[in-house]
């Protein structure tokens, strides 16, 4: 049985998140996705927890289920920044628990060394090595995955905070560590270049910030599993065994694949960052490296290497994304949510996009549209890319768009801005309180 995961997601106690991502609208915007298996996310913070005991019962599996059936797993993010080496470090990971007994142990350690309640993503100065052992010894069925591995900011390979090896990042307890996330700028054949990852399961997740369906299930991981339970799971992401593979978005459209400079309009391919030494042509200061550059220099096997036990790749981008560009309209626009409402009548979202015939998408939407996601689906898109932390773009020429003239652009206001459902007050999502982001403000913690 093949079912799509999502185990790395946030809740509203979360920096940077809607304040109304809760229980039933992941729920129910997992549904419309195709997306069947959640982590909880944030499971340290104590009124999210406390939503979590009230919502949700375990099936004596591990997995906990609404009353309706629709399965989560125990799972959080921790950011852990601290010095090592001489240099400052910043490193997120996920993690899952197989209970709440477990979960509360977590947390009483955490509690232990510094806060857990004033966001659902709680920093500590924990080294990774450290932080494994602790976990290891409350129980050896707690998963530790390095989160978004080559984020610029907030990772175990990014350019600004990183490692060079996972065995420097982890020493000896690399032992316990048995997958890693690729994050929207890397896919795996990006992460198959390195030798060093070959006994990493590759896993990929949306780490969303909102409930939207651009956002949930964004990036996802595919098991094929016997039945769903915390222990199959937890095989698969270490052994292999029962991950079929992962889906996955252009790498180009993250935002951080290409080095540049945000503020000043500037993005390189590392070819031509390096020939000006990383050193931005417009204000002279030095460039944000990308993804892409940072794999280049960690790589030891050169581009189109395939892994022996590769898994399969799906590059899909978001359906919201296709209607956004083709019709010239901003995501959340009235317009959107009507064509996107139509479309997924044929079936969840990722069925639409992976399996749904050319002829019946036609008789629900545009010749264009489905043009647009055919071509979605056999991974030819053309992507402008992501850099500095602004989201790249699918590019259609005008013969392919429902509008002439130059192809429209949206702001990220535009797209996160849901506009559509604004009259519902349980589907309202505004901009997070000033409070959280005073509290834990830092550069490059909600790009993701």
């Amino acid at each position: 049985m093949k079912i799509i995961t999502d185990l790395h997601i946030h809740s509203r106690y979360s920096r940077g998140c809607s304040k109304d991502l809760g229980i039933d609208n992941l729920v129910k915007y997992a549904r419309i996705k195709g997306v069947g298996l959640l982590g909880t996310g944030d499971f340290t913070h104590p009124e999210w927890i406390q939503e979590i005991k009230a919502k949700l019962s375990d099936d004596g599996t591990g997995v906990y289920k609404t009353k309706d059936g629709f399965p989560f797993i125990l799972q959080t993010e921790i950011s852990l920044i601290y010095s090592q080496g001489g240099k400052g470090r910043r490193v997120h990971v996920i993690v899952l628990a197989p209970s709440l007994d477990v979960v509360g142990q977590i947390t009483d350690e955490l509690k232990r060394r510094g806060r857990v309640d004033y966001d659902g993503r709680p920093i500590f100065k924990i080294s990774c090595m450290e932080f494994v052992e602790m976990l290891k010894k409350i129980s050896q069925d707690i998963e530790v995955i390095p989160a978004h591995i080559w984020t610029p900011w907030f990772s175990m390979f990014g350019s600004k905070s990183g490692f060079d090896s996972m065995k420097e990042a982890f020493g000896d307890q690399l032992k316990n560590v048995h997958a890693i996330e690729t994050g929207l700028s890397s896919d795996p054949q990006m992460n198959w270049r390195l030798a060093q990852l070959d006994n990493m399961q590759i896993l990929s997740f949306s780490d969303l910030h909102s409930y939207w369906p651009w956002r949930i299930g964004r990036e996802a991981t595919i098991l094929d599993l016997d039945e769903v339970t915390y222990k199959n799971v937890l095989k698969a992401v270490r052994t292999g065994e029962g991950l079929h593979g992962t889906v996955e978005v252009d790498p180009a459209y993250g935002k951080y694949h290409e080095d540049g400079h945000r503020n000043c309009d500037v993005c390189l391919t590392p070819p031509e960052s390096i020939k000006i030494k990383g050193i931005c042509p417009k204000c002279h200061r030095p460039l944000t490296i990308g993804v892409h550059h940072r794999v280049d220099e960690l790589a030891d096997r050169p581009e189109g290497y395939v892994r022996k036990d590769a898994k399969k790749v799906y590059s899909l981008m978001p359906l919201h994304e296709l209607l956004a560009n083709v019709f010239g309209r901003g995501m959340a626009t009235k317009k959107m949510w009507e064509e996107y409402y139509k479309i997924v009548k044929l079936g969840s979202e990722f069925e639409v996009l992976m399996n749904t015939p050319y002829d019946r998408l036609l008789s629900v939407t545009t010749e264009k549209v489905a043009n647009a996601i055919m071509k979605n689906r056999a991974a030819k898109l053309t992507i402008k890319p992501g850099y500095d932390g602004r989201y790249g773009v699918p590019l259609f020429d005008e013969n392919e768009r429902e509008y002439s003239g130059p192809q429209i652009f949206f702001g990220e206001d535009d797209k996160e801005a849901p506009k559509e459902e604004k009259t519902e007050k349980d589907d309202a999502e505004k901009k997070p309180r000033g409070r959280l982001k005073k509290e834990t403000g830092q550069k490059g913690l909600m790009e993701f």
